[in-house]
């Protein structure tokens, strides 16, 4: 019996032997490129990259949302009749979504770093901050009295977790922007590439210059106003790699506003009426059923959004409030839906990156659709480097007056991309994209490609062009489009907006509804959330085939 014994434990001691060589061989063939034999990662150089990633990591504040096909567009009900809604099969691939819709405290924070790095009495930087600013005053009406919201609904903490409102989509943009840089930078601080008090040195106005994440890609040695030397992590700063690169794998991607198609995917959220390789039964809201009135036991006749109910009806009676709010809402007053994200539906309508068009062109893209590409590349410098913007801001005057920075000091140099990218392609032939097929010179009924006549007067979209400027003095000076000829509001800088809001009726918050705005303009109704593109693997999970709980 010993004999036998003592056979089981050499066999294991074999077996667990020969698994760790396999270990030990597994991990060393990783560092072998099978295209040359060479060493990847050697200590004495050559070719470096990160043989250990597995998958991206979920962004802060974020949550996973696996793409798939669905059918975009199709609503239950179209009172308006308005063209607005065709249904289109799309696919849409995995992407990462804040869980929330981005609160008045996320965006003070925001605020808060412009105002310490980028002082508004320096004159170079004075619009920067106000600039970014929420417009408050979206919540005064003629005849209602709101003056409370209108001086504390920003910046009062009784209302720090409510939907951030007042942002226009520019303003909206620029703050994802931003947020990417603080990410990344918080990252490269963890990993040990940058020092763990260099954003406070910024902060603080130790370091005359702040962090972009294109420009740490692109020219490292210009980050932190050049001084980033002196800022290097004690982990990195003796390896072969000083910077990290996109190839080591912890640069995330850019936080932006999510595509119409992505939104309208993760607010429908099918994956809860999967069912195989199908999905069962149809779905009004981001929730299951035709209904907005919670049916459980616990919460039965409350509302499951919030919207409003009926004509002055915002909140029901005292005492039985069945949505919980009249104006906004905290965020997460409401449960997820199958994905995990809060108020896909109510509290606020949400901006999108998408510019609005009547029709979806799904036969031309079906796959990732989005209109609004502007193609960009890095304008090079003399000394055949990327052009880094020192000292330089440029500002942009938009049609209400408001004056906005276009970018900030230490960015990247970004020009429209030209015939040296465009020559001979197929996939594109242009820099700005938002009118292909559906608003450009060449898809208007009326081009004529034999024609003298200046063909940017006869598009297919005719909308008011107003003009802003400033006089001598400094005096703003807004011309207002007086043309009775204008044929259309619809024009390349206004932007869809998704999802019902405190102010709208039941029939905005099915998610394939669709509205739109001008891009510089905001109201107390909108407001907005991030997404991010995932890289790699569709899913974080094997496929597996799941029975449905009717099965079981």
């Amino acid at each position: 019996m010993k004999k036998n014994f003592l056979k089981v434990v050499l066999s294991c001691a074999i077996v667990a032997g020969t698994l760790s060589s396999c270990n030990k061989s597994s991990s060393s063939s990783k560092n072998i490129s099978r295209g040359t034999g060479w060493k990847i990662n050697a200590k004495e150089g050559g070719f470096q990259h990160n043989s250990d990633f597995k998958e991206q990591e979920t962004p802060p504040g974020t949550v996973f949302v696996e793409g798939g096909t669905f059918t975009k567009g199709k609503v239950q009900d179209d009172i308006l009749h308005d063209w607005n809604n065709t249904p289109t099969s799309q696919h849409v691939q995995s992407f990462y979504m804040d869980e929330t819709e981005v609160t008045n405290v996320m965006y003070l924070e925001y605020l808060d770093y412009l105002k310490a790095v980028y002082p508004p009495d320096n004159p170079m930087y004075a619009n920067i901050y106000k600039g970014a600013l929420p417009d408050t005053l979206v919540w005064r009406n003629r005849l209602g009295f709101n003056e409370t919201m209108t001086n504390n609904y920003l910046r009062h903490p009784a209302y720090a977790e409510y939907p951030v409102v007042g942002v226009n989509w520019i303003q909206a943009t620029q703050y994802a922007e931003w947020r990417t840089d603080r990410v990344n930078e918080s990252i490269l601080e963890r990993e040990g590439y940058l020092a763990q008090d260099a954003k406070y040195q910024v902060l603080n106005g130790d370091i005359d210059g702040t962090f972009s994440t294109e420009a740490y890609l692109n020219k490292p040695e210009s980050v932190y106003g050049g001084q980033i030397d002196s800022l290097q992590g004690k982990q990195k700063r003796d390896s072969i790699n000083n910077f990290a690169s996109r190839s080591t794998g912890i640069i995330t991607p850019e936080y932006r506003l999510p595509t119409e198609t992505e939104w309208e995917y993760a607010a429908q959220a099918l994956i809860g009426t999967r069912e195989y390789n199908n999905y069962r039964g149809r779905k009004k809201y981001p929730w299951e059923g035709d209904y907005t009135r919670n049916g459980q036991r616990v919460g039965r006749g409350d509302q499951l959004a919030n919207f409003k109910q009926g004509k002055g009806d915002y909140g029901g009676i005292a005492g039985w409030s069945d949505d919980g709010a009249d104006i906004t809402a905290e965020v997460k007053s409401y449960k997820p839906n199958d994905f995990g994200l809060y108020d896909m539906a109510g509290n606020v309508s949400e901006w999108v990156a998408d510019v609005y068009r009547p029709i979806v062109d799904d036969e031309i893209s079906d796959f990732n659709y989005y209109r609004g590409n502007i193609y960009t590349k890095k304008a090079i410098g003399e000394d055949g480097k990327a052009m880094v913007l020192r000292d330089e801001v440029e500002y942009d005057t938009l049609p209400n007056g408001k004056v906005v920075a276009m970018n900030l000091p230490g960015e990247i140099k970004m020009v429209a991309v030209d015939e040296e990218e465009t020559y001979l392609r197929t996939n594109f032939s242009s820099s700005d994209n938002r009118g292909y097929r559906d608003g450009d010179a060449g898809s208007s009924r009326f081009y004529d490609r034999f024609s003298d006549d200046d063909s940017d007067q006869r598009k297919m979209y005719d909308a008011p062009k107003h003009k802003v400027e400033r006089d001598s003095t400094g005096k703003l000076l807004r011309q207002y489009d007086t043309s009775n000829y204008r044929t259309s509001l619809i024009n390349d800088e206004v932007r869809v907006y998704k999802g019902g809001s405190w102010r709208d009726r039941a029939y905005w918050l099915d998610p394939a509804q669709r509205r739109y705005l001008p891009q510089y303009m905001a109201t107390d109704d909108i407001g907005f959330r991030c997404a991010m593109s995932r890289v790699g693997s569709k899913s974080k999970t094997k496929n597996k085939t799941v029975r449905s709980k009717k099965a079981k």
